[in-house]
């Protein structure tokens, strides 16, 4: 038997590297988001992803029953092992399923303290009350020092971060970003802003100072499952490939909406966004437009065995 050639350790061109991102999310059996969106979001923009699977959720397309966390040991066990193989230029943190595990991911976080963090935090409505309670106390004081980039959605990080706000006016981005800012986050990028009227959504990314980049979006007709993670794990991609945060955000939110534009319902819950929609030609289905008749498992059936013994 042949022994294989290791490969050399160095010598690598340029073209062989790709810029590697530590992404801590769960799995989504839906394919909505979750480790699966930012598999594929961060891939099409050029980066290298390194999965840390937290748990999983139990879903549909339209909601989510349940979520089976890892236990902390297996996620430090996950990370660590592929950090001392493979230098990675940002860490990403998606649903990391309970306050152990996120204790986990801000250790990790602290000792590669010169890798920027981007942490989502996704609605968690779906949750009971305790658990939530508990899951963003531990966030806040755990993960939100580490963090470099906090996105969520305007709804989820107001009642979040301002939980006692009293003006009449709602909370504006740098009113949330001041609010991150003092547990430590520079940079706050809020999702689905309500504007005037009810027709269009803002998204900004701000700090407490200023807004620096903005987006107005009309209202899509269909119910999203997933936005978050796509465009958090865009933004990750795109910094982890050396764009400056205000260029990252701005192309995030293109791929955002390219993704959103192509997207489809695969079952009978929420639409999905197309994460793919870069990859497909105007004519990719159209050698099927005149086949009435789908496809089955009988027409990919391997022939029948004939060999006797």
């Amino acid at each position: 038997m042949n022994t294989p050639t290791p490969l050399p350790d160095e010598g690598q061109s340029p073209e062989m590297a790709h810029p590697c991102v530590l992404c801590f999310n769960s799995n989504d059996p839906s394919g909505a988001g979750g480790l699966t969106a930012d598999i594929l979001a961060m891939s099409s923009v050029g980066a290298h992803v390194l999965a840390i699977c937290t748990g999983s959720y139990v879903r549909d397309t339209a909601e989510v029953f349940d979520h089976v966390a890892v236990e902390d040991e297996t996620v430090d066990e996950q990370a660590r092992t592929i950090l001392e193989d493979i230098a990675v230029q940002v860490i990403k943190i998606g649903f990391c399923g309970s306050p152990d595990v996120l204790s986990t991911v801000a250790e990790i976080c602290a000792d590669y303290a010169d890798v920027p963090v981007v942490a989502y935090m996704p609605s968690l409505s779906w949750w009971q009350d305790d658990p939530i309670d508990d899951y963003q106390d531990a966030f806040m004081e755990l993960v939100l020092p580490q963090t470099t980039v906090l996105v969520g959605n305007h709804s989820t990080l107001w009642r979040w971060l301002l939980p006692d706000w009293g003006s009449d006016r709602t909370p504006s981005a740098r009113d949330l970003a001041k609010a991150a800012a003092e547990k430590g986050v520079p940079y706050t990028f809020v999702t689905g802003m309500p504007q005037t009227g009810g027709q269009h959504l803002e998204n900004a990314l701000a700090t407490p100072l200023n807004v620096m980049v903005s987006e107005t979006i009309e209202r899509f007709d269909a119910v999203f499952t997933g936005t978050g993670d796509t465009l958090s794990a865009a933004l990750a991609g795109l910094l982890a490939m050396g764009d400056d945060l205000e260029a990252a955000a701005g192309e995030a939110l293109g791929y955002l909406d390219g993704s959103l534009d192509a997207g489809f319902r695969p079952g009978m819950g929420h639409a999905v966004a197309d994460r793919l929609f870069w990859a497909h030609s105007i004519d990719d289905n159209s050698e099927f437009e005149d086949d009435d008749t789908a496809a089955t498992a009988e027409d990919f059936s391997l022939p029948g065995h004939q060999t006797r013994h």
